[in-house]
């Protein structure tokens, strides 16, 4: 039996729902576009006269998720099928976006490099419980009108993996746009056969900005998943409730499906989402609070109830270095995150508020990702019924250390973790501690790494070509 949790019951979840499409047919979100407004406008949204927010019917809003589709097929980059987003189906994917460091020599936060970005690529292609990669990292040391295209183009040439990744700029999207083509080769592949997510969000409270707006047109224009990546502040930006929280996640993502659908029914998308609170002693946000958890794991039931794909970032810490804190912040959500039936994880590798990444972490998350699926897979009997038989053998030889039923059932039951997770009970002085365990763990895989033979010389040219006339008089050397 798959084990499951839920924090909403399904009446709360239709007052929420009820209450969503209420605000935006009353309250609305704003729309910075120059042209979106119009369109939203043709298809029965209503201008308002003196705000110019962008108020949406119920009918529409609801029209919109119907024609939404239910399940997300996501595919590696040579065509090959990778996951199925859809229903209790777990994945887990890297946090993206970090501007910051953990420095593998220092062990303190720094401005994130080019040098890390490629590091990153070459441990994320061979860690097996990560299931898609991600652009985790912007370099500070590239021009900013790259600061996205940059990390796509590294990407693309290092994994075989799909990507999840997302544009800071409407040109920054273009570029994008045409690296995923020059892989895919047609637009009529692309949507076919999608190889990335990208993220888009929503501005708290109830806005879109032009950029987010923009992408999630186009993304639905090429067929490309979009996660909405609504990012409630419990507090500061959003109701100090959790449920009404939960509100305003529902009417900020809700109104990106519009945004969606409107421009082409049948789009793919993902309820998704990253949820924080205000720190109220440091006046700071933190998301990897336990309100934070339930949040994310409240808004992933409203997006179940719907029917659609579910993201969530959940699994994150808040802590500066892999330490106990990083440990139960990150075990604690991936677990809730498996439990909940998140669709797509983002988190493995992110800490220090969502703005740093951490190789060790990524190899330590991994290794929780792992425990995370054997939890999830729940408990099923082995030949235990009847019982007599085993216990006969047990009584007699005092051990089942070799009996068959040990042997056939050994490694269905139990996860046996990397070597990030100390079982040994060894009290020798020179025990390793655990930074030093995932520095090793990253090394190895860095020093491991071959590149995927996945795409062809025309391809690596065409690809090269696009990064090189974005990149200007920035030499691009890789």
């Amino acid at each position: 039996m798959r084990p499951r949790l839920r924090f909403l019951s399904d009446d709360l979840i239709k007052k929420i729902l009820d209450e969503a499409y209420k605000l935006l047919e009353t309250k609305g979100v704003a729309m910075e576009h120059d042209t979106l407004p119009e369109r939203l406008a043709g298809a029965g949204c209503i201008i308002d006269p003196d705000t110019r927010r962008i108020r949406m019917p119920r009918e529409i809003v609801e029209a919109a998720v119907k024609s939404a589709p239910s399940r997300i097929e996501l595919w590696n980059m040579d065509g090959s099928s990778c996951c199925d987003l859809s229903g209790d189906n777990v994945h887990f994917t890297p946090g993206s976006s970090a501007i910051k460091m953990l420095d593998e020599n220092t062990h303190k936060i720094r401005p994130s490099v080019l040098e890390d970005m490629h590091r990153y690529n070459k441990v994320a292609e061979q860690l097996d419980a990560i299931d898609y990669s991600s652009t985790a990292i912007v370099p500070n040391d590239v021009p900013e009108a790259i600061g996205d295209s940059i990390r796509l183009y590294s990407l693309l040439k290092s994994t075989s993996k799909a990507i999840v990744t997302g544009a800071f700029t409407i040109d920054g999207f273009n570029v994008m746009a045409d690296m995923l083509l020059a892989v895919r080769g047609t637009k009529e592949a692309l949507r076919e056969k999608p190889f990335t997510i990208f993220s888009s969000c929503p501005t708290p409270p109830l806005k879109w900005n032009e950029i987010s707006a923009d992408n999630t047109v186009r993304c639905a224009e090429l067929g490309i998943p979009v996660e909405f990546i609504a990012m409630p502040l419990a507090g500061m930006v959003s109701p100090i409730s959790l449920v009404g929280c939960v509100i305003q996640h529902a009417v900020e993502t809700l109104s990106g499906i519009v945004i969606s659908q409107t421009t082409r029914p049948g789009a793919p998308v993902l309820y998704g989402g990253s949820a924080g609170a205000l720190n109220m002693t440091k006046m700071t946000a933190a998301f990897a609070t336990v309100e934070a958890e339930m949040i994310n794991c409240a808004y992933v039931e409203v997006g179940k109830y719907l029917g659609l794909p579910t993201q969530a970032y959940i699994g994150e810490s808040d802590s500066k270095t892999l330490d106990a804190q990083m440990g139960f912040e990150s075990g604690g959500g991936l677990h809730l995150a498996g439990l909940t039936g998140i669709n797509s994880v983002s988190s493995p590798g992110m800490h220090y508020f969502g703005a740093c990444f951490s190789m060790e972490k990524l190899v330590f998350d991994a290794q929780l990702c792992e425990l995370t699926h054997r939890l999830v897979a729940g408990l099923e009997p082995r030949e235990d019924f009847p019982a007599d038989d085993l216990f006969d053998e047990l009584l007699t030889q005092d051990t089942l250390l070799m009996s068959k039923h040990t042997l056939k059932y050994f490694r269905q039951e139990h996860c046996i973790p990397g070597p990030l997770i100390d079982r040994t009970q060894s009290l020798e002085d020179d025990t390793v501690p655990l930074m030093q365990r995932a520095q090793a763990e990253v090394e190895r895989h860095i020093e491991q790494y071959e590149p995927p033979d996945v795409l062809s010389a025309d391809q690596y040219r065409d690809l090269e070509s696009i990064m090189k006339t974005a990149a200007g008089d920035f030499k691009i050397d890789f």
